[in-house]
């Protein structure tokens, strides 16, 4: 079905290369050999795996956009990969198509895989085709047994095309002189997924720290019984070493804390930033890495950063960077394509030049136009990148990460912010909520809770700027008249039953230093109120809250 679609979109298998890879949990092995004996009988005649079978999601978008010689590009990637939900043989595998650019499938090919998958009564499989040893970087040709041509499957190393990307971005040198500071230290926790390898051979290979910087870094096919989800829930150890609660609240902690400390998801797509015993919020992230992109060679080397995006449930701080810098600003529906859109936009529909680009997404996901994904590792060097720029010299005291972001937020504001997961409610429950929050729509504009009232409630709606596709039902916003937002949306990647999202939002431009908790109490109980989730879903206890 996936194949067929493809070839529908005017792809010549026969042509290029497709790269296969994925995150390493339960039954990827076992689906490579498959996926490469259907692709061969598809017609494709040049394939290349990564090692170990092995590729995080921004090293498919590095190596399909990097990796050579021309004629023998990739068209495109299959990544075995469930995001950041759990993994093992009673946990979740997926499979995602990325296209020429690097990027996601657009819908019109996605759809035609969904079409294709709900008629499909046969495939093509090469039965006879020899496994591959995906363990052996190395190239094996097979010529048909009627001499009509042959096909070559190459194994190729997981991580030197992304790296090699990486180090014309940043500039190692400097990263490695803060790294070498005696009194800075970091830890990098890669949650047994598949970003352990290339943390491996960033940290420890290029720039020369002990392979303890490195947590957690053997993936696992189960990610060693834990969910590889870089947020303070699920990333407990790390936020236990870094001085903090799963709520983000400073405890005590026996010996040293690190200076930096960093988390990947399963995939290798997300990540979490923190300091010592302080919390870095995704949205905050975002803001404070665009502010600050100069320092960055990728972008101060052609001119300076252009655009920002983030999506709509992402807070607006990255706003008031862009309001001030005048970057060219979007707000999209949650999902990477839609910035691939943008960043593509003139190279492939003949429009503005938005780039260099950075956009975000409040699900702990960062990047850049120097792939077509979220990239976890980018954000990390990102962050250490504005840490080497404020600590030149090093017989001065260490400026900290909370020191950046504090200094931040003096200039321009804090935007207190939170997000409640109801991970594994029943999913008749959870969209009877969203339908009545839809239906409720015109009665709860105007309407006034407390101090807050309602300027608009809408579903969310998103017209493409590059395209003029129209996205709908992207999520249930109430925006109040001071600027305070709850949204609401159902997760497109959680796995088993359904994950309700719930955003608070409270922009404050001076009172800086309050709890969050505090801060947006009021907000939380007015947006319970409004979802009347306890009646849908029988809970108003969040499994996760960030």
């Amino acid at each position: 079905a996936a194949l067929d679609a493809v070839k529908s979109s005017g792809t010549n298998l026969s042509e290029g290369t497709l790269l296969i890879g994925g995150d390493g949990r339960y039954y990827n092995p076992e689906a490579i050999q498959i996926i490469t004996k259907m692709a061969i009988a598809n017609g494709v005649n040049s394939i290349w795996i990564g090692e170990n079978g092995l590729m995080s999601t921004p090293a498919v978008s590095a190596v399909i956009r990097e990796r050579g010689p021309l004629f023998k590009k990739a068209f495109g990637a299959f990544i075995l990969t469930a995001s950041h939900n759990p993994g093992g043989p009673d946990e979740d595998f997926g499979i995602k198509y990325n296209c020429e650019n690097g990027g996601p499938a657009p819908e019109k090919i996605t759809e035609a895989m969904y079409t294709n998958s709900q008629t499909i009564s046969s495939y093509k499989i090469c039965s006879d085709f020899p496994d591959i040893d995906i363990t052996k970087i190395g190239a094996t040709t097979v010529d048909a047994t009627d001499g009509s041509g042959e096909v070559t499957v190459e194994v190729i190393s997981a991580v030197a095309d992304h790296v090699t990307l990486l180090k014309s971005v940043f500039d190692f040198p400097a990263i490695k002189a803060l790294l070498d500071r005696e009194d800075f230290s970091m830890i990098y926790d890669t949650m047994h997924g598949v970003n352990g390898p290339y943390a491996k051979a960033v940290f420890v290979d290029e720039l020369g720290q002990p392979e303890s910087v490195c947590m957690n870094a053997i993936p696992t096919d189960d990610f060693n019984g834990g969910h590889a989800d870089p947020n303070l829930t699920y990333a407990k150890e790390l936020v236990a070493l870094m001085g903090l609660d799963k709520k983000g609240a400073k405890i005590e902690v026996e010996g040293p804390i690190p200076s930096f400390g960093a988390a990947a998801d399963g995939d290798g797509d997300r990540n979490m930033i923190l300091g010592s015993q302080f919390f870095v919020t995704p949205s905050d992230s975002l803001a404070v890495i665009a502010a600050y992109a100069d320092v960055i060679p990728f972008f101060s080397k052609q001119g300076g950063l252009k655009g920002v995006a983030r999506s709509m449930p992402t807070s607006g701080a990255v706003d008031l960077v862009a309001k001030d810098l005048n970057f060219d600003l979007f707000e999209t529906p949650t999902g990477w394509k839609y910035f691939g859109n943008l960043m593509d936009s003139k190279a492939i529909y003949a429009g503005k030049d938005y780039t260099p680009f950075i956009c975000g997404e409040e699900s702990f996901g960062t990047g850049s136009d120097h792939v077509r994904e979220k990239d976890g590792i980018w954000a990390v060097l990102a962050w250490l990148s504005i840490l080497a720029s404020v600590n030149t010299d090093a017989s001065t005291p260490l400026v900290t990460v909370e020191e950046i972001v504090t200094k931040h937020w003096a200039k321009y504001g804090r935007n207190y912010y939170c997000r409640w997961d109801f991970e594994g409610m029943e999913k008749t429950g959870a969209n009877a909520m969203i339908d009545k929050m839809r239906a409720d729509i015109p009665t709860n504009t105007g309407k006034t809770i407390g101090k807050y009232t309602i300027a608009t409630a809408d579903d969310f709606t998103y017209v493409d700027p590059v395209d003029g596709s129209v996205a709908t039902k992207k999520g249930i916003r109430f925006l109040m008249s001071d600027g305070s937002r709850i949204i609401f949306r159902l997760s497109g990647t959680a796995g088993s039953g359904a994950t309700v999202r719930m955003y608070i939002e409270q922009y404050e431009p001076e009172k800086t230093d309050l709890v969050v908790s505090d801060a947006l109490e009021e907000l939380v109980q007015v947006a319970l109120g409004l979802c009347d989730i306890k009646t849908f879903c029988g809970t108003e206890t969040p499994t996760v809250i960030t």
